[in-house]
């Protein structure tokens, strides 16, 4: 029997199809807050327009995107609403899953047009238990984004053995095995009130003595397990989140600040006869905040082509690159912080109104800085790698 011509690459405009949904998705905005959850429309937009599938393999008919691509429909959704780009972004973490599972039990998880997966960080106080044919899993997980929407959960666990001592990888790190399981397996308790990114609905979800088969589990970012050959499943997840992340904050930040120059040309400034753009003060910021918008939005996507290739080219990413592209991350996020604040203040009693966008992105942006993939702590492990000490931390 001749061997099967592998899938060619799908010649897809993805930044084009985020762009036509994202009128759709702004005018939506204020509901998906409210409902603490992407709208149905919202998400039907987008499931026919196969984001959900942007980094599916090839072979399951998914886009299995670069960084660069990813980094661009991301920052597209977040520029019309954060709350739907963090869902988007979350669920195309998780989707990265299908690398690493036998091609049919993908199929069933993600073949479904409609098919999302949610998932929360990693649970010390989960328990899973190995026994005949699978796992028995107990546990509560948070932050759970687009949980609301989702058609599967996924919980990662640290492994023990059968005698319940935790199972450990060769440099001492606890194994940390993924489970996932039908949405309709598990408690959702909506606990999601923030002061931002409301619409993720990023709620707590568990389940009790669970029986998970073998077939619907794997190591996370474990070799052994991946079956795709694709540089995209080589990169470690939480890279890939942090690209994502910073994606949606550069989302946020060119959004705010392009309402913010609208407005400069239109808004009086206070106890004068000029426009807010008249002002010097706001000439230099605006300026600024180009500046460190496209800046930071330059340094990651170069980062992102580098790790590409070198990925691409069947290389691992060695400690340097792998701190630069934490940098670049946090760096990013950082920055779009800033233009935000900058936005959001000297668009003066405007932007506190919940009718203007100034209020909700402000929210949203500051939100997203409490992520870890934006803490400084990211710096300064970063910095002990490049400067030839051992991380105090993950890199």
């Amino acid at each position: 029997m001749a061997t099967p011509e592998p899938l060619k690459p799908r010649e897809i405009d993805w930044v084009a199809r985020a762009r036509k949904v994202a009128p759709l998705i702004a005018s939506h905005a204020g509901r998906t807050e409210r409902e603490g959850k992407v709208t149905q429309e919202v998400m039907a937009a987008m499931h026919e327009a196969e984001l959900f599938r942007l980094c599916l393999p090839r072979s399951m008919g998914g886009g299995e995107a670069s960084p660069m691509t990813l980094s661009g429909v991301v920052s597209t959704v977040s520029a019309a609403d954060a709350s739907t780009a963090w869902c988007l972004g979350q669920g195309l973490g998780c989707s990265l899953s299908a690398a690493f599972l036998a091609p049919d039990v993908a199929s069933e998880i993600f073949g479904a047009p409609d098919s999302v997966l949610a998932w929360g960080p990693f649970n010390t106080s989960g328990h899973v238990a190995k026994v005949d044919g699978g796992y028995r899993l107990t546990g509560r997980w948070s932050y759970a984004s687009g949980i609301r929407n989702a058609t599967w959960f996924g919980a990662h666990t640290m492994e023990t053995g059968r005698d319940g001592k935790p199972l450990l990888n060769p440099d001492g790190r606890p194994h940390t095995r993924t489970l996932l399981f039908p949405a309709a397996t598990a408690t959702v308790d909506p606990v999601w009130d923030t002061i931002g990114l409301t619409g993720t609905g990023s709620d707590d979800y568990e389940v009790e003595d669970l029986f998970v088969p073998e077939a619907y589990s794997f190591l996370r970012d474990h070799e052994p397990d991946r079956r795709e050959t694709g540089p995209l499943y080589r990169i470690a997840l939480t890279a890939f989140y942090g690209m994502t992340f910073a994606s949606v904050a550069l989302g946020i930040a060119r959004a705010t600040l392009d309402e913010f120059i609208a407005l400069a040309a239109a808004k009086t400034a206070s106890h004068t006869a000029g426009t807010l753009r008249d002002g010097t003060a706001v000439q230099s910021d605006v300026a600024l905040a180009e500046g460190h918008l496209g800046a930071s939005r330059a340094y990651l996507l170069e980062t992102m082509e580098e790790i590409w290739h070198v990925l691409g080219r069947g290389d691992a990413l060695d400690l340097d690159r792998r701190a630069r592209l934490r940098i670049a991350c946090a760096y990013a996020s950082g920055r779009a912080r800033e233009v935000v604040a900058m936005a959001y203040h000297r668009a003066g009693a405007t932007a506190i109104h919940a009718a203007n966008p100034f209020e909700r992105r402000f929210r949203d942006m500051n939100t997203v800085s409490q992520q870890i993939q934006a803490a400084p702590s990211n710096l300064e492990h970063a910095g002990m790698a490049i400067l030839g000490l051992e991380p105090g931390g993950r890199v």
